[in-house]
């Protein structure tokens, strides 16, 4: 292979705190939807992996879950994945959101990335939500004072300004070695995983408050017909905490459940290319955010709840 189309790469793990923008970011970036998105924080449960190649270089995006201060068994988890994100990748990326301070989880980040002598490279995001660009200097001052960071780049995950800077800033770090893996891979969520995401996506837009954060989504079937008709069945529960939750989910009549299974089904049509003819069930499993059981059934290792 000649010299000038060396392949090199480079483990990206995306970092900072809940609602900031990392999994809009990440999605952005890959020019297609691989992490779910919504105005509520900790959407993200578990280490998400994104992957763009550009010619000789292959970025490896992982999207973690936001730094908050855990309440039940998956919040240590989400936590935990962090810690292990970071000690396993090759550089970071710290989205924080323009005009806001620093808070202490940034802080301690930012001592990880000297403690492991870790390149990073900032992003300051929603930068189209700042009426005041002053403010914005100001603020980089204050994050480069704490850290030599590889760049600071100011994005947008709503309009994309600063987006394709921020590639090539990432591009920066990718050291020489080959791909792991093929050039138009977009992510290592099996089928099952990224549908069942799409449709726990669905249910944090369309419902209020605690509820959403209370659900899970396990896949129990997703199988393409035989007949020629293009057409895949997929067969998925909806698993919440109380039975008053599980009323919510399926509203009135339906009507909740139509919403989410509609919403959902088009997603997975334009993601997956295909028809799909989506089958949801509601049912309740008390407390299941903090039973280790049922947080490996789904998905979780037994290994991430070793704190």
């Amino acid at each position: 292979m000649p010299d000038q189309y060396q392949e090199k790469s480079a483990f990206i793990a995306i970092v900072g705190r809940p609602n900031v923008g990392k999994s809009s970011l990440l999605n952005v970036m890959l020019g297609q939807k691989v992490a779910i998105v919504s105005s509520k924080p900790q959407t993200t449960r578990t280490r998400i992996m994104g992957i763009l190649t550009q010619e000789e270089t292959q970025l490896v995006f992982i999207d973690t879950p936001g730094l908050h201060k855990p309440r039940t068994r998956l919040g240590d988890y989400m936590v935990k994945s962090v810690s292990e994100s970071v000690a396993g990748v090759d550089a970071c990326m710290l989205v924080v959101e323009a005009g806001q301070k620093i808070a202490p989880a940034e802080e301690e980040l930012i001592q990880k990335f000297k403690k492991m002598d870790l390149p990073a490279v900032l992003a300051i995001n929603k930068i189209d939500l700042l009426e005041d660009k002053s403010v914005l200097m100001e603020q980089i001052l204050r994050y480069t004072q704490l850290f030599d960071f590889q760049a600071v780049v100011p994005v947008s995950a709503q309009t994309k300004d600063g987006t394709e800077e921020l590639v090539q800033e990432l591009k920066q770090l990718a050291m020489p070695g080959g791909h792991f893996f093929e050039s138009d891979a977009l992510t290592d969520q099996p089928e099952r995983v990224l549908a069942a995401e799409i449709i726990r996506e669905k249910l944090l837009r369309l419902l209020d408050k605690e509820v959403p954060h209370g659900v899970a989504v396990s896949v129990e079937r997703m199988h393409e017909r035989e007949d020629g008709s293009g057409i895949t069945d997929l067969d998925a529960t909806i698993f919440c905490e109380r039975d008053s939750h599980k009323g919510i989910v399926i509203g009135k009549g339906g009507s909740m459940l139509k919403r989410v299974g509609s919403y959902a089904r088009e997603d997975m049509e334009r993601f997956f290319d295909c028809k799909i003819n989506l089958q949801l069930w509601v049912k309740v499993k008390e407390d299941w955010r903090n039973r280790e059981g049922l947080l490996r059934n789904f998905g979780f290792d037994k290994k991430d709840f070793d704190l």
